[in-house]
Order: C-alpha cells, then sequence, then structure tokens
C-alpha cells in the first residue's frame, strides 16, 4: 500500500518478539525517535485529523541484520529496508555513529574519515530513498529523520520531485570550523538541500547550516547557482527555496503524565524509596551509557560534594540508570570504564555493605519502572557534555504534577533554552556542576516549587504534537519542487 503521509527513519518502529514456540510478534518500540514520533504519527494518519492525511506509512530498518522479517503493527504501514550485517558495520556503526555522531557533537571523541563507510552510506541513504518512493502517494508528504539518512532527501526528489519533503535532525549540528572537517561535506549539505524544509531543534543549527551553505556550496551546487537568506532562514536554489527553521522537539506530556499517575506506578515510587532505604534525598541518572552524556560528570562531582561534607552519604543515594550502547565500540567502553572506577570508589570509600550511596543498572528498564522512577526522585540530573535536545528532562517534569523534585540541567542541551528555571550547570566546570546539585538538593521548598511550576508549564503546553505540527503546518506552506 501507498501512504499520503510516509514517515522514513533508520529504525522502524517495532520490536521482534519470539516465543518459546517460535511464534513471532511485533510490538510498538520504546526508545527516542519512536516515542516522539508514533503519537503524531497516529494523529497525522488519518486519526483524530480528518482530512489532514488519510494514509500513513513508516519507512525503516528491521533492526536486525540479513532479515526478511515483513514486521506489522496496528495501526501502521510498515515498509522494512533490509541490511546486511556489512552494511549495519560500514552505514551505522561506522558512517553514522563513528563519523557523524562524533563530529556533530563536538568532536569529544576523534571522528574517523572512511571512504569505504561513506561509500554504504551512500547506498543504503539510496534504497531508503527508493523505499520512501514506493510507499508515497502522488503528491504525498515525506518527512525524513536524523543524521543517518541525511542524503534521502535529495535522492528521493530526484526519484519524485511531485513530492513535499521535511527533513528534522534530532541531534546538534555543528558549526562550520567543525563540519568543514568531513571529507564528503559538499555531498551532505547539498543532500540535504532536497527538501523543502530543514528542522533542526534551535536556531543555533539552522543558523550553522545556512552559513555552511554559504561558505561550502559558495556560488553553486551541482544543480546550479545558489542564494542563502540567513534573515529570512531560506536557502534558494535554481528551481526552489529550502526553508531553514528551528523546532524544538518536545514529548507526549497528556500521555507520559496519565501514565505516571496510574495508581501502580506510585505504589512502584514508593516501593523504591522504600528499598532504598528511604534516604533523605533520591538523586536519578537515565540515560544511554554514551560518552556524550555526562554520566563520568555527575559521578565524579558527587564524590567531591561527598568529600567536601556539602552532602551527607549517609542520607543521599543517587541511582543510575544506564542503558548499554555500543559496547563493542571504543570510546564507549572507556566512559563506561571511569564511571564503574569512580562509582566503586565513591561506594567504597562513603557507603556500607548494605547502604552504597551510589547505585548504578547497567540495563533497560522497563516503561513503567522508569516513570515510578522519575515520580520517587527528589532531584534529576542532565548533564550531557552535548546534546540535541534530551527528552528525559521533559518526561520528568510530565511526571510530577506534585511539584516535587527538581532538575539539574546542562547548558549544552537543546533543552536548556526552554528550560532555563532549571539548576543550569557546566558540564565543564566542576564548581558550576557542584553548585547545581547542592543548590538543588538544598534549596527551600517554595523557591523549587516555585521553579518546577514553571518549567512543567512549559513542558506541558509544548507537547510533542505541538511540534510536529508547528513543522508540517511550515512545509505545508511550501510547493513541490518550487
Amino acid at each position: 500500500m501507498t501512504a499520503d503521509f510516509v514517515v522514513v527513519a533508520n529504525r522502524l518502529p517495532v520490536n521482534k518478539q519470539t516465543g518459546a514456540d517460535g511464534t513471532v510478534t511485533w510490538t510498538r518500540a520504546p526508545g527516542g525517535l519512536v516515542t516522539a514520533l508514533a503519537p503524531i504519527f497516529d494523529k497525522q494518519a488519518g486519526r483524530g485529523r480528518p482530512g489532514k492525511f488519510d494514509t500513513g506509512a513508516w519507512v525503516g530498518w528491521t533492526g536486525s541484520a540479513d532479515s526478511d522479517d515483513d514486521p506489522q503493527v496496528d495501526g501502521i504501514e510498515i515498509h522494512p529496508v533490509h541490511l546486511s550485517a556489512t552494511e549495519i558495520n560500514d552505514y551505522y556503526e561506522g558512517f553514522s555513529n563513528s563519523t557523524l555522531w562524533p563530529l556533530y557533537h563536538d568532536v569529544l571523541v576523534k571522528p574517523e574519515y572512511r571512504a569505504d563507510w561513506w561509500q554504504v552510506y551512500v547506498g543504503v541513504n539510496r534504497r531508503f530513498a527508493q523505499a520512501a518512493s514506493a510507499a508515497a502517494n502522488p503528491g504525498a508528504t515525506v518527512w525524513v529523520q536524523d543524521y543517518q539518512l541525511q542524503l534521502v532527501p535529495a535522492m528521493l526528489r530526484e526519484l519524485r520531485p511531485d513530492l513535499k519533503i521535511g527533513f528534522f535532525l534530532h541531534i546538534p549540528f555543528p558549526p562550520y570550523e567543525l563540519f568543514s572537517q568531513l571529507p564528503w561535506r559538499r555531498e551532505i549539505l547539498e543532500g540535504l538541500l532536497g527538501a523543502d524544509l530543514l528542522g533542526f531543534h534551535l536556531p543555533g543549527g539552522a543558523q550553522n547550516f545556512l552559513t555552511l551553505a554559504r561558505r561550502i556550496l559558495g556560488a553553486n551546487t551541482s544543480t546550479g547557482p545558489v542564494g542563502v537568506r540567513a534573515d529570512f532562514g531560506t536557502v534558494t536554489l535554481p528551481d526552489r527555496t529550502v526553508q531553514v527553521g528551528a523546532f524544538p522537539i518536545s514529548i507526549d506530556s497528556a500521555g507520559v503524565a496519565a501514565q505516571a499517575s496510574t495508581e501502580g506506578v506510585r505504589q512502584r515510587a514508593v516501593a523504591i524509596r522504600e528499598e532504598l532505604g528511604n534516604p533523605k534525598t533520591l538523586l536519578l541518572g537515565v540515560d544511554r551509557l554514551d560518552y556524550t552524556k555526562g554520566i563520568d560528570v555527575r559521578v565524579q562531582a558527587l564524590e567531591r560534594i561527598f568529600a567536601d561534607g556539602r552532602l551527607d552519604p549517609a542520607d543521599t543515594v543517587f541511582v543510575q540508570l544506564a542503558s548499554p550502547s555500543r559496547e563493542n565500540v571504543e570510546s564507549y567502553a572507556r566512559v563506561r570504564d571511569v564511571v564503574e572506577r569512580t562509582v566503586a570508589h565513591v561506594n567504597g570509600t562513603y557507603g556500607t555493605v548494605a547502604a552504597p550511596p551510589i547505585r548504578y543498572l547497567l540495563q533497560p528498564v522497563p516503561r513503567d519502572e522508569l516513570l515510578a522512577y522519575f515520580v520517587a526522585a527528589d532531584v534529576t540530573l542532565v548533564t550531557p557534555l552535548r546534546d540535541g535536545m534530551n527528552l528525559v528532562t521533559k518526561e520528568y517534569l510530565a511526571c510530577r504534577p506534585d511539584l516535587g523534585g527538581a532538575l539539574v540541567l546542562s547548558e549544552f542541551t537543546g533543552a536548556a533554552m526552554e528550560l532555563s528555571e532549571s539548576y543550569l550547570m557546566n558540564p565543564y566546570d566542576p564548581v558550576s556542576t557542584d553548585d547545581a546539585i547542592v543548590a538543588a538538593v538544598t534549596d527551600d521548598d517554595a523557591h523549587r516549587r516555585r521553579r518546577m511550576g514553571v518549567l512543567r508549564d512549559q513542558v506541558m503546553h509544548n507537547d510533542v504534537d505541538q511540534w510536529a505540527q508547528s513543522f508540517l503546518a511550515t512545509l505545508a506552506g511550501t510547493k513541490p519542487g518550487e
């Protein structure tokens, strides 16, 4: 089947489950991008928005190598793109996550530039474009997602000039000084300019793109002269105009709040605190174990804070929920080693066998359990060295209608621009980090509640549906091929 609205993303919004008898079932997947897009997709694809789009489809990879799976899930027309083990290694683990990811995250880890990875990235992007072309009705709207698929817009436009094409980047977009290191910088920019609308989390990302289009593409792309109007957020091509803008992503705020308010989640929150010995202060971190997330920053800060006597380890517990990530990559293994050695040292120095001050869990946590931790936590620590938005912040706030708790937030997250009433900190500055954590714990309740009230209002009134509607309304104002 073809559709009027097509989402194109690296991963399909599904998980495969094989029963003991070999029966295969597919369920909607958790995870940041799927969590953000699935509720929007439902509303766009003819559910609750009559006349907007009658049909919808999602193009993506199943998550398994060399698979011929044909997944099905209620409410979403699925179009799988099958990848070989070699393609996963070179396109995904290689170019996407060992070249683009570190480059776009301020070169916290040195990117690897390999021509063989690039060639596979080109080939896989072409297959995604072909799959999107096959899934789209005449004149359909196609929304391409994220850094793994930056060549798809131009490839898709070549195949289907009748389509309205949007692209959204879910991670930071780097400035000229970093992006220009990329040997294929022109090809990436020209790939993105196949879209009618390019969306970034923050105005800075959009401005970086406009600057790069001007400085790297100069007067010409492969199709002709380029004009950049930074003040109007446009790139003018010979045959059409590309709009460039900022669209800060959010969450399904009402849905998260409703799930967190269920009796089961709230009872589990009480049980969590009891299992931890009912500490005076419960601190929480929730992250993938990624070198960008600053998990090492917060555990090292606690080590200093305890050593300085600013918080008492006897009545303070920090729980770090860390999902394993790319464990065979050296840079990820290094941050895991630093975190685990620091946790062991803090617990050995300031804890007892029965009551270590840091509880570190390196495994995925079920959704209801995660929400229960948000409800239970007095302070959530979000301390990335660089992050596109960070939706953990918004989920925590949505879970707290009681206005209890506090949010310590890195200035280097996209969320910091919207959530300025957080306890903002600079993860590169130990004094700033320590002071923010201590203030979040020790400020009086009235002050903390006032700040949480402002923060929660921001999240509840700016949800993921508003993000999608803003992007798609702007995209609808463009004409294919103009």
